[in-house]
């Protein structure tokens, strides 16, 4: 964002996902963005050419609809982005790279997304394997607020799951077990929850009403020998091979459940949410229409102020040639009279141009020519190093 201020970049956000990096700013021409990307990344232009992609205009503004609303993301109907466009927006604020365009497209786009999450159900159950975890222990266990929970194992996923239990169940009864007990008690330090050695497993199985297992093993770090129950134990095995033996269904009241039964919660979950895009795309169109009325708004307003300054420069050497011509010339009269005579007539154009059915390009250019008003900027020239790369806008 400094070197973007830097290079006079008018206006720059910069969002960064799992699985994407984009940047979305104003600029002279776009290769001055691409070269930001470039720089900052240790990357080339011709690397970009093979993996990158660049959108302008209403492109541009398509897509940040559809990624802001979670219709473009890896999991549809995923609005954590939306949280990150905030946080990334507020940041370059505060470094003054927001115009009052990007200002108002962000901001519809944030309102676009609440109304989307508000009136569709785009982004209902669980659409990963950790959450789905979650949501099954909340479902099957009464009271799970105040039930033992052990989580043995905290890998990606193992962390994912705590994070979720922590967030969804409000249970201050979680234990952690990790070979590793450093990064245990990594994730346990931000949780502020507890951590056992591995050698305690055993016992700590003995305490558990649920036991979570994420420890990623070649094989099996949990089976019937380890378990010691006294009451129910529900086991879920979250484990890529599976790391529970299937013996442990031999002892009573002990159930387990596998990452092949949660998946399918997952993709039963992705297929609901595609029955809800239409609606959710009915939204973004109905928000969009009041961003483009905001935007032909601000792109016709200075042509409309020039011609009022037009019309009044013409009425003024008129009412110099009557003044000059008359000897019984009423000047208040004349003036109001030509006010709303101007007024009127520069209504009549403002409304012209707000019709959706409107070309609102071709009318601006057409009431500059007749009126000549040279408000008409010149088209930029194509960038030498543009032509050097051929770098194709999409």
């Amino acid at each position: 964002l400094l070197q973007a201020k830097e290079e006079g970049i008018e206006s720059l956000i910069v969002t960064s996902t799992c699985n994407r990096t984009e940047i979305y700013g104003y600029a002279d021409h776009p290769f001055q963005l691409i070269k930001l990307v470039c720089e900052n990344s240790n990357g080339s232009v011709e690397e970009f050419q093979k993996v990158g992609f660049v959108y302008k205009s209403q492109e541009a503004i398509d897509h940040m609809f559809r990624v802001g609303t979670g219709l473009d993301s890896q999991i549809l109907g995923d609005f954590e982005i939306i949280g990150q466009l905030k946080n990334s927006f507020e940041e370059s604020r505060s470094m003054g790279l927001i115009n009052a365009f990007l200002d108002r497209l962000i901001n519809t786009v944030i309102q676009t997304s609440k109304r989307i999450k508000n009136e569709t159900e785009i982004s209902s159950g669980a659409t990963s394997v950790s959450f789905a975890a979650v949501q099954y222990i909340i479902r099957n266990i009464e009271g799970i607020g105040n039930k033992n929970i052990l989580l043995f194992g905290t890998g990606e996923i193992g962390r994912n799951t705590c994070e979720n239990l922590v967030k969804h169940t409000k249970n201050e009864q979680i234990t952690l077990i990790n070979r590793t007990k450093s990064t245990a008690e990594i994730l346990a330090g931000k949780l502020n929850l507890v951590v056992k050695d591995y050698a305690d497993l055993h016992l700590e199985l003995q305490k558990a009403d649920v036991l979570v297992v994420a420890t990623g093993a070649h094989n099996p770090t949990i089976d019937k020998t380890l378990l010691n129950l006294k009451k129910p134990l529900l086991i879920l095995d979250l484990s890529i091979p599976k790391n529970v033996n299937a013996n442990v269904e031999q002892i009573s009241g002990v159930t387990l459940i596998h990452m092949d039964y949660l998946s399918q919660m997952t993709d039963d979950t992705l297929e609901r949410r595609k029955q809800h895009i239409p609606a959710a795309e009915a939204i973004i169109e109905d928000m969009k229409l009041e961003l483009n009325t905001w935007m032909n708004g601000r792109k016709y307003a200075p042509t409309i102020h020039a011609l009022k300054a037009k019309l009044n420069d013409i009425v003024a050497g008129e009412l110099t040639f009557q003044r000059k011509k008359l000897s019984n010339f009423d000047e208040e009269q004349a003036e109001l009279l030509t006010s709303r005579i101007i007024q009127k007539i520069t209504n009549h154009f403002a409304s012209h141009l707000k019709d959706e059915n409107t070309s609102v390009d071709d009318s601006i250019e057409f009431i500059e020519k007749v009126f000549q008003i040279g408000l008409q900027t010149p088209q930029k020239k194509t960038s030498p190093i543009e032509e050097k790369y051929k770098i194709t806008l999409s």
